[in-house]
């Protein structure tokens, strides 16, 4: 074993996980030659580093358990809005640093788990694992929990899977989804792009795969005999769904293995708030508030272990000589996590070990979720994007990347969209109606910029400019709530200083706000704004009426920071 595997092996070794403890730090990257050389040099090393991925996935998932009880008790009543957030997810991800469907889906296990006592008091002992918990959740209720909860101790995911499926007669899968990619000269991408905001113009709120499927049934709708008997079929070579040979291998691999028995057992590790108070309808928002912070320190300090391990576990191989048929076979069965946010953890560990800046931003405080989203850049991007990260919120970040992918996605002709199945099939149905309509093959751009033209045509005439007031002003704020760290669309047009105290009807005094903000964030006394919209507006985000100590302040595109507990000392807050 030469010496980078050695580095590893004794770092990875001699650490222990265990919740109450400090975590260890990870050692430094290594190279891939590096990561072959400590599963080959040995048993004992690669069991050491697969032992310890195992323990601090055990660890992470009773830390979610609590983080979910408090998530889920701080969306009750005026709790979230007076912290300045319209929902859970803006919260979980500005806040807590954790991504939004992961943090969703804690606080409905959370509430699940309320109206489960018998699955609760097993999750949160470590005796059943959250995603076990979370498979058997449709079917764990009434008199049948507790044999459900039996299982759920000591069956694999699939079988519950296999064993849920059945129990509800054949209930519906999570919806698949594939990615979606045409090539499109400049004037095509200006057709398709005005007919994409059209339809936004029709259905405000929408994303872009509900867009084009909008775009493709009307296309539909009048073509339907070119389309086909129902516009059934295959959606192409863009779906990569799993294979029937890969589930015949879990199975083959759970017999082979005895359910992998002879891998170290990880030991159970109870949520840290077990046989305490908790949270409960007496625990006010600010206490719940930091009680997440804690919890979400406790979290960020293992994250780093967790990502480390599991990329060497990802990159070396371990995972397939461990006895399972894929990284996500081992990250659902062996982890007990889910396999989407393990792959993307040990993906972004990846570019962190290859782009020094990233490392460098990361180890710098740069919250997880800005390093997942600059991830996703080219290496000589990265470093430049690094200060303006630091400044915008998670939401304005990924605004602004999604701004800059869009024209470099222009320069190279393309466009690409993540889209559900069964919008994949939609489409797909439209291209063979304009294929059948114009009488020869053409490719998958051609057919979408038909569909765009059509639903122009349709729709344009009935699409009126913005022009009262209110109107103008959401169409300048991008359609966007413009309080900082919000991912909603804008309903309203507020007044930033009242009309009712002589604030004028003019564009620089008034701000595109969702509904919650405006109406009980505004209105109901938990925020205030001040200054001149669109560049110059200052947020100050407090408890109660005005009172109660400010919590935070924030200018309209800067990051949060502590603010003054004396509400007096508003005038101290700098413009933005």
């Amino acid at each position: 074993m030469d010496a980078g595997s050695s580095r590893v092996a004794g770092a990875l070794t001699g650490a222990s996980a265990r919740l109450g403890a400090a975590p260890p730090d990870p050692p430094e990257p290594c190279a891939p030659a590096e990561l072959r050389a400590l599963v080959h040099a040995g048993l004992t090393d690669s069991d050491a580093c697969e032992t310890l991925l195992a323990q601090v996935a055990r660890i992470q998932g009773a830390l979610e358990v609590e983080i979910g009880d408090g998530l889920a008790a701080l969306s009750v009543g005026d709790r979230l809005i007076s912290l300045g957030f319209s929902c859970l997810r803006d919260y979980a991800r500005e806040i807590l640093d954790v991504e939004e469907r992961t943090a969703q889906a804690m606080a409905r296990l959370s509430r699940e788990l309320r109206l489960r006592p018998l699955l609760r008091a097993a999750v949160r002992a470590g005796e059943v694992r959250p995603r076990n918990a979370q498979t058997v959740l449709p079917v764990a209720i009434g008199d049948s929990e507790a044999a459900w909860v039996e299982r759920a101790r000591a069956e694999t995911v699939r079988a519950l899977e296999k064993a849920v499926r059945a129990a509800r007669a054949g209930g519906e899968d999570d919806e698949a989804w594939t990615r979606f990619r045409v090539r499109l000269s400049p004037e095509d991408r200006a057709t398709v792009d005005e007919a994409l905001a059209i339809a936004g113009k029709l259905m405000p709120g929408s994303t872009r795969p509900q867009r084009l499927e909008a775009m493709a049934q009307e296309y539909l709708a009048e073509h339907a005999l070119e389309a086909g008997d129902d516009g059934g079929g295959g959606a192409g070579g863009a779906f990569r769904l799993e294979s029937d040979r890969l589930e015949r291998r879990k199975d083959q691999l759970e017999l082979e293995t005895d359910r992998w028995s002879f891998l170290p057992r990880a030991p159970t590790v109870p949520a840290p708030g077990a046989g305490s108070v908790g949270f409960d309808e007496t625990t006010s928002a600010l206490e719940i508030d930091r009680a997440l912070q804690d919890l979400a320190a406790q979290r960020r300090a293992w994250d780093r272990l967790l990502g480390y391990a599991a990329h060497v576990v990802r990159r070396s191989g371990l995972w397939h000589i461990a006895g399972f048929a894929s990284f996500e076979h081992y990250c659902s069965e062996r982890l007990g996590l889910s396999p989407r946010a393990v792959e993307q953890r040990a993906a972004v560990e990846k570019r962190i070990w290859q782009v020094p800046a990233l490392r460098a931003a990361r180890d710098g405080g740069l919250s997880y979720e800005k390093t997942r989203r600059l991830s996703r850049l080219p290496d000589r991007e990265i470093e430049a994007w690094i200060p303006r990260a630091r400044e915008l919120t998670c939401v304005a970040l990924e605004a602004e990347l999604e701004e800059h992918d869009e024209a470099q996605l222009r320069a190279a002709s393309e466009l690409r969209a993540r889209v559900p199945v069964r919008i994949a099939l939609v489409l797909q149905a439209a291209f063979r109606a304009v294929r059948a309509s114009e009488g020869r093959l053409l490719d998958d751009g051609r057919c979408l910029v038909r569909v765009a033209r059509h639903f122009l045509e349709t729709w344009k005439p009935f699409v009126k400019r913005a022009r009262t007031l209110s109107q103008k002003v959401r169409e300048r704020d991008l359609g966007r709530c413009q309080v900082p760290g919000c991912s909603r669309r804008a309903a309203h047009a507020h007044h930033v200083d009242f009309r009712s105290r002589g604030g004028a009807d003019s564009e620089e005094n008034m701000v595109a706000l969702c509904a919650c903000h405006h109406l009980r964030g505004i209105h109901g006394g938990y925020i205030r704004v001040r200054g001149r919209a669109p560049d110059e507006l200052v947020w100050e985000v407090g408890g109660g009426v005005w009172g109660g100590g400010l919590l935070r302040q924030h200018s309209a595109s800067g990051p949060f920071r502590p603010a003054p507990q004396d509400p007096t000392l508003v005038s101290c807050f700098p413009s933005a």
